[in-house]
């Protein structure tokens, strides 16, 4: 996972290791353990689903915002920021994004990309392909501050 953080260095500030540590960095240690999941095997094949990121009057969204596949299917997630803002796409379980949720509030310039999230710019695209193992519901969401309770969140139904 990539953490990058705007810090005024002139004011002395600097990033701690607990600072670090209150970050739900589930990749960081290295045995990578996703909730929603692994990920795919880009060589594979794998469905494709086409997600757009879009703002309508207050609201954030993801278009489509529930998305069905089968336990063991690969999906390669195709990305597209169709907004004027930052928004990022995180794959996990509904609780986990919560608590990470919290921690993009103290650390609003955390930025990801990784296997299960990608932060994308203003008409930016990119892709995430990834392998569901588990059955259970999974949600997509936008954890930059502000996006989630404006309604930038999915639902990944894996039956």
């Amino acid at each position: 996972m990539t953490i990058r953080l705007s810090l005024c260095v002139a004011a002395g500030a600097a990033i701690s290791a607990a600072v670090l540590a209150a970050a739900p960095l589930q990749a960081h240690d290295g045995k990578h353990a996703f909730s929603a999941g692994e990920p795919g095997d880009p060589k594979k094949p794998a469905r494709t689903v086409n997600v757009s990121m879009i703002e309508t009057g207050n609201r954030m969204l993801f278009n489509p915002p529930v998305v069905e596949v089968k336990r063991g299917e690969q999906i390669r997630f195709v990305i597209k920021n169709d907004g004027t803002y930052d928004h990022e796409f995180m794959l996990a379980s509904k609780a986990d994004n919560r608590k990470h949720a919290e921690v993009m509030n103290k650390y609003p310039e955390m930025e990801h990309d990784d296997p299960n999230a990608k932060r994308l710019s203003p008409f930016g695209s990119g892709e995430l392909v990834w392998r569901f193992t588990k059955r259970g519901e999974f949600e997509f969401a936008c954890l930059i501050p502000g996006h989630l309770e404006a309604g930038m969140h999915g639902k990944v139904i894996v039956k």
